[in-house]
């Protein structure tokens, strides 16, 4: 858990709590593997989304819509989930510096949107981008985390 602000302005709470639900949805949303936790993925991820639109950098929220776009694929909502994964592929792969390891995240999770919503042509590039993707990722410890969340798009 996160150090408590030793505040009380209303950004130091937002922060706190954008980073804790942040935190707690990836969590569960690596450990899925029934829907027994789904309300509580769904409503972290929010959650988190929400805390970051009201304090967060322009990659903070990116990275929020990661994460609900990651959340809404596996809970196999494929409109919402394209929609997110659409504009945060579009950012990430358009700024220079990008991580390998946050790459391999965009196309993973593109990927599964895509494949959730229906777009096999897009799925199959994607998937084809996040094995290649994956493969680059330099730091092992950055490419077990990756692995966690590629290791749940479906393959066809």
């Amino acid at each position: 858990m996160s150090t408590f602000p030793k505040d009380a302005h209303p950004e130091s709470w937002h922060r706190f709590f954008a980073i804790e639900s942040n935190n707690k949805a990836w969590t569960l949303a690596e450990e899925r593997t029934n829907n027994e936790n789904d309300i509580e993925l769904l409503e972290t991820a929010n959650a988190s989304a929400w805390h970051w639109q009201a304090v967060g950098t322009p990659l903070q929220k990116m990275r929020a819509k990661m994460l609900l776009a990651n959340v809404y694929a596996l809970l196999g909502n494929g409109e919402i989930a394209f929609k997110y994964a659409s504009e945060m592929q579009n950012y990430f792969l358009n700024k220079s510096d990008t991580p390998d390891w946050e790459k391999a995240f965009v196309h993973s999770i593109y990927a599964h949107a895509a494949y959730v919503a229906g777009e096999k042509k897009l799925y199959a590039q994607a998937y084809k981008a996040a094995t290649e993707s994956l493969a680059a990722i330099i730091d092992p410890e950055d490419r077990a985390i990756v692995l966690k969340t590629y290791t749940q798009v479906p393959v066809v």
